[in-house]
């Protein structure tokens, strides 16, 4: 999902317009009014991302159980949506704790607290370790240790693996760090079911392969801002027309592995139908951006990539109730 837990992450969601210089220091910045004290913790956490996060861990909770959840399934459920919001909003703000320099010089991101000097590393450090210790007691204690520990490799794979090591080293740092963007699902299928199963791995599979052109379009009018920030991005060290190769060929991709949930028998003709027309669509944009690109046709393809998953997602789920 744009920068996500995702991406995606994320991921992320996520994210917008063309890249100008941008800093602390610099008067655009610093004429913009400091926020409030809960303003700047919340913003750290990155809520839209998080939104995101919890809506696919609780597409996992509720296609678990097989049919109207009881009292005590909500209960996990409403649990372990605490437990992955707290987790997830930690992942968040320590990426704007480790960030905080490439931030300053991006447009998209110079106004966050971290990157303005309005909060400090000690402060913004403190702030993730309570949120993530809060939910990884949450999901110890009322969920399951299993759901627990995926969580927090979940963080570690986002917060340490891709912002840390892979995001400055490689341009195919969103593919490989997708994974932890991708596994809301899994962590949700975890919490009610308590063990991993192919279910919850093809939903991983779909958002790991949705990701990438999800970010790439993103990245593609934004790539003076990640040039400007010495981020090996895939538009900045490949160029455009090969970005939005990749772009057309992963949604190709995810178009095909979009179809497993049918083809493995977890889900039926609603889901099939609505996986088959989003999917197109979403090629449609892509193969447009590739023939003739634009900032504003890459915006497009950005947005809806948010709106193809949502609603891939939630067909999912109303085949899954219209079978019961």
């Amino acid at each position: 999902m744009s920068d996500t837990f995702a991406s995606s992450t994320v991921s992320t969601a996520t994210l917008s317009a063309s890249a100008q210089a941008s800093s602390p220091a610099s008067g655009a910045t610093s004429a913009v009014r400091p926020l409030a004290a809960w303003r700047q913790y919340h913003v750290l956490t990155k809520p839209r991302v998080v939104q995101l996060i919890v809506f696919c861990a609780v597409i996992g909770m509720l296609l678990a159980v097989p049919g109207v959840p009881s009292a005590a399934e909500a209960l996990t459920a409403l649990a372990a949506c605490i437990g992955i919001w707290l987790v997830a909003g930690s992942a968040a703000a320590f990426n704007c704790l480790i960030e905080q320099g490439i931030d300053a010089r991006m447009k998209r991101t110079a106004w966050r607290p971290t990157a303005r000097g309005e909060l400090s590393r000690k402060h913004t450090l403190l702030f993730s370790a309570v949120l993530c210790g809060t939910g990884m007691a949450i999901l110890g204690l009322w969920v399951n240790l299993l759901t627990m520990w995926l969580t927090l490799a979940t963080f570690v794979g986002y917060a340490i693996v891709y912002t840390v090591v892979l995001k400055p080293l490689t341009p195919q740092n969103i593919v490989i760090g997708g994974a932890s963007g991708a596994m809301p699902p899994v962590l949700g299928w975890a919490a009610m079911r308590g063990a991993v199963e192919p279910e919850a791995l093809m939903l991983c599979l779909i958002i790991f392969l949705w990701t990438p052109p999800h970010f790439w379009a993103l990245a593609l009018y934004r790539v003076e801002d990640y040039a400007r920030a010495g981020l090996p991005m895939l538009p900045v060290t490949h160029g455009n027309a090969f970005t939005r190769l990749h772009v057309l060929l992963y949604t190709v991709i995810l178009l095909a592995g979009s179809l497993l949930p049918f083809i493995y028998g977890m889900s039926g003709w609603i889901y099939l139908a609505s996986a088959v027309v989003l999917g197109l669509m979403f090629v449609g944009y892509a193969f447009a951006l590739w023939r003739r690109y634009s900032d504003e046709l890459a915006r497009k393809t950005f947005r809806f990539s948010i709106v193809h998953l949502m609603l891939m997602f939630a067909a999912l789920l109303v085949d899954h109730y219209w079978t019961i």
